[in-house]
């Protein structure tokens, strides 16, 4: 067995290399952590502390109270899950039933296909041909105009066509001999040996859902039908909007800042996000190597 003695250079390098690695997670770290501390830190504690608090002395949870018993919240959370959801299975559908024939050397026409696909990610519409689409298909103020839009990134297709050229050819063949035809070959042996890739696009398509914000505000005008991150762009530059959903809730007012308020919506809006990640996170790393190279 071979044994690498390190020398004091290697283990200065070493404990270089961790301490930037250690600085580098803090300041990422920091600024969440601020946001979670100022989003339960009262009134009174922010005064004593001209704002800015470490380490509260008490804690309150009201700014949460707040903003989920505010009628808007919970009207967009749910606009933005259902969006979510849907958007995500359809973006997976659509991508794995182009990127499947795509990956098939002998499909008729597959490298005019890719040219205009991959055409499409150095130049594009525009943002008022896309504003004129959505238009002619009747698509404003709904909820359609923030997933058919966007029902295929190219970005994800490419990962996606690459790791069904990397799969065994010899499975696909065998699926034929017993009769298989291609849509029973994707079904029933391709899919259900592509869990990694799955997983990697359809977070990829589901965070992109979940942070919609542009086309919140370019498609939709009807405020029941805003997303999420609107809502939260409406609250971070709008104050009164803060002080408004304080006033709802009776004896807020003197119990926390306004700012207590938008701290607390950006993490009700971040955290649903985090929480999917964990279970598709064994799939992840998988999937964009498998997706990303081809060998």
């Amino acid at each position: 067995m071979n044994t690498q003695i390190k020398t004091t250079g290697d283990r200065l390098i070493d404990a270089l290399f961790y301490t930037l690695l250690t600085l580098i997670g803090l300041a990422t770290l920091f600024p969440m952590y601020y946001v979670v501390i100022m989003s339960i830190t009262p009134l009174k504690e922010t005064i004593r502390n001209g704002g800015f608090v470490l380490f509260p002395s008490e804690v309150t949870f009201s700014a949460y109270r707040a903003i989920f018993e505010s009628p808007r919240l919970p009207q967009s959370l749910k606009i933005t899950t259902l969006i979510t959801v849907v958007g995500t299975f359809l973006n997976l559908v659509f991508t794995l039933l182009l990127a499947y024939p795509l990956s098939r050397k002998q499909m008729p026409g597959r490298k005019l296909c890719l040219f205009l696909i991959v055409f499409t990610m150095v130049f594009s519409g525009g943002l008022i041909p896309n504003y004129l689409v959505v238009k002619e298909f009747g698509l404003l103020d709904s909820i359609w105009a923030l997933i058919v839009p966007s029902l295929i990134v190219t970005f994800n297709l490419l990962i996606a066509k690459t790791f069904f050229e990397n799969m065994s050819i010899e499975i696909q063949e065998a699926a034929k001999i017993d009769g298989c035809n291609d849509l029973q070959t994707l079904f029933w042996v391709v899919l259900p040996l592509s869990k990694a890739i799955i997983a990697t696009i359809g977070l990829f398509y589901a965070v992109s859902h979940w942070n919609e914000f542009f086309a919140g505000i370019m498609f939709i005008t009807n405020e029941k039908l805003y997303p999420l991150q609107v809502i939260l762009r409406d609250m971070l530059q709008q104050p009164n909007m803060s002080v408004e959903m304080m006033s709802q809730v009776q004896g807020l007012e003197a119990e926390l800042p306004p700012f207590s308020i938008r701290m607390a919506m950006v993490v009700a809006t971040t955290l649903p996000i985090l929480f999917v990640y964990p279970f598709v996170q064994k799939y992840f790393t998988k999937g964009v190597m498998l997706g990303a190279i081809k060998g």
